[in-house]
């Protein structure tokens, strides 16, 4: 069964090109070690009139969006494996200072329950 790594982050708007940079470097890592897809997207159209809109669930503070990422393994053991191999790399040790505040950041696994 496939396995996707959710992650919902507030990014300060100024902080876009450094957030691409990294996100850039980031897909090539996962990839490189098996991820099987990779995705990085920031919000465009989040003021929604059902449900509870990301900019409030994130309590976003005025300038920041809000970037929705995930990234693809074939299952939960595989999604262990790569991600073990992207943390030893030495590119992600370049990471130091974060484009934004990581304690906000939303993270979780998740079971694929249709894959179309």
């Amino acid at each position: 069964m496939r396995y996707v790594d959710g992650f919902v982050i507030p990014v300060p708007k100024k902080n876009l090109k450094a957030y691409l940079r990294m996100a850039r470097m980031g897909a090539k890592t996962w990839m490189k070690y098996g991820a099987l897809d990779y995705k990085e997207c920031v919000g465009d159209d989040l003021e929604s009139k059902w449900g509870t809109p990301f900019p409030r669930l994130m309590k976003l503070k005025p300038g920041e969006t809000v970037v929705f990422s995930y990234i693809v393994f074939k299952s939960r053991a595989h999604r262990d494996r790569v991600n073990a191999k992207v943390m030893k790399d030495e590119k992600m040790g370049d990471m130091k200072a974060m484009p934004f505040d990581i304690k906000r950041m939303v993270y979780g696994g998740f079971k694929v329950l249709v894959d179309v």
